[in-house]
């Protein structure tokens, strides 16, 4: 994994780090992004179970809090900044915006889904079936970023869509009081639908990163998250005018059972917990590679349903704990073929090292 992307991404500021304060800056970063995932549902899950129900709020909270990118961002070395604006291989400034704003679209659409899946769905049932992302990547990776896919891979994708499976035919399946059969139809496609979607927002963006920007260095990359997430912003921010759900968002605030306070700091807490949980992922990608960076993340959504059990007191019956143990499985299943594939990556540069040294004393 940690070669995975070697060809695009320049990770010259942690080449310099010693192996303990490598593995100490992957360890805060894997906790950003879990912890801020896992609260970032749980507090969604509270915003409805307290009788708010603007899904379109639920969207503009999941992007709102994109200013705090701009943090680790200013910190950059300036080289790192000159080096992107003055590439001779970057593109025009009306295609970067172009790409921005159709992405920025797709965000918002997704997190649309992704809120909607939540208000019909307890917040296990949700977690687990935003975990089928991994199949979904899997596809798309093999339809647009040429991934092979091999017999572990494909036993991944069988296995998370089983694990899918099992909650939608669950007759058992809980959900939010006074939540039909329907609505729970409703959410559990809309989930499957926004993972889908989320999963063909990485292959694209990847893509972008390969045809279009031609980089990926991390302030690209953060400059990315950025403008896609103010652009997302400013859909769900059209969509609650438009909707005219804005009207009745201060009787919501009167009606909040846990208080105004509540309503509010819920509200800023899940922003900030969806900004925490994008740090952990830019730092992920470049400690590491995306591939890592996505897979800790379908972990986070497997132990998720746990917090939420300690939480909302979530049912676990025996169809959500195979369900959950499926998704497992599907997990180590596709980390182990990237385990191989980077194996036989490293041997290969290995002997590739080995014969150029062997080149080398011969000349000599």
């Amino acid at each position: 994994m940690l070669i995975q992307d070697e060809n695009l991404t320049d990770r010259s500021p942690f080449l310099k780090l010693r192996r303990w304060q490598w593995w100490l800056l992957v360890a805060i970063n894997i906790l950003f992004l879990i912890a801020g995932q896992a609260a970032a549902v749980l507090l969604g899950r509270f915003y409805y179970d307290q009788g708010g129900n603007s899904t379109w709020m639920a969207t503009f909270v999941q992007t709102a809090g994109f200013p705090i990118l701009c943090i680790p961002l200013i910190f950059l070395h300036p080289s790192q900044k000159l080096e992107t604006s003055t590439s001779s291989t970057y593109p025009s400034i009306k295609i970067v915006a172009l790409l921005y704003f159709v992405l920025g679209l797709l965000v918002a659409g997704d997190n649309m889904l992704y809120s909607v899946g939540l208000l019909y769905l307890s917040a296990s049932t949700y977690s687990l079936i935003c975990a089928t992302q991994l199949a979904f990547n899997a596809v798309f990776s093999y339809l647009l970023n040429s991934q092979k896919l091999t017999a572990l891979i494909l036993n991944s994708v069988v296995i998370l869509s089983l694990s899918a499976a099992l909650i939608a035919v669950n007759e058992d399946s809980d959900g939010p009081s006074g939540v039909s059969k329907g609505k729970y139809l409703v959410g559990f496609i809309c989930t499957l639908g926004a993972s889908a979607l989320y999963s063909l927002l990485l292959s694209l963006m990847q893509l972008s990163f390969q045809k279009v920007l031609r980089k990926e260095t991390y302030n690209v990359v953060l400059e990315m998250q950025i403008y896609t997430s103010l652009v997302a912003t400013c859909v769900s921010t059209a969509g609650m005018f438009g909707s005219g759900e804005w009207k009745g968002l201060q009787d919501e605030m009167k009606g909040f059972k846990s208080g105004r306070v509540s309503y509010v700091l819920t509200l800023v807490w899940t922003a900030v917990s969806w900004q925490v949980c994008a740090v952990g992922v830019v730092g992920l990608i470049f400690a590491v590679s995306s591939l890592f960076s996505n897979v800790i993340s379908t972990l986070s959504l497997a132990i998720t349903p746990l917090a939420a059990l300690l939480v909302f007191h979530d049912e676990m019956n025996g169809v959500k704990v195979i369900a959950m143990l499926l998704a497992l499985c599907g997990f180590c299943s596709y980390i182990y073929q990237n385990y191989l594939d980077d194996t036989k990556a490293r041997k290969s540069e290995s002997q590739s090292h080995t014969d150029d040294v062997i080149q080398e004393s011969h000349h000599v």
